[in-house]
């Protein structure tokens, strides 16, 4: 075999593992955002339970629904990372159940 012929095989070889390299290392990003999106959906489930029992015990305790997000904040222990979650609190009335939405934060770029 010539020279030649041996350094073209070794290129080719050599551009195989890079490009394999590349590969594994593009499904393994891929799983990690893959998973880090489901993370912050249970998050902002998790979330959203924990203000929706935090009403329901404002009501039981004070006989009405807190008027604010802010207020279960204040009186009921509620704690919110708004850099992760945006958070919809809309309270019809004092006697009916507040509408609430707890979506992951869309970071700025």
């Amino acid at each position: 075999m010539g020279k030649k012929n041996m350094k073209g095989r070794l290129r080719l070889g050599m551009a195989g593992t890079v490009l394999g390299f590349i590969a594994v290392l593009l499904v393994c990003v891929n799983g990690i955002l893959f998973f880090a999106g489901r993370a912050g959906s249970e998050g902002a489930e998790t979330l959203r339970n924990g203000i929706r029992r935090a009403s329901v015990q404002c009501y039981a305790i004070e006989g009405r629904y807190p008027p604010s997000i802010e207020y279960l904040e204040e009186n009921y222990g509620i704690q919110i990372d708004r850099e992760r979650y945006n958070v919809f609190y809309n309270g019809f009335a004092s006697n009916i159940m507040p509408e609430i939405t707890v979506n992951p934060a869309v970071p700025e770029k």
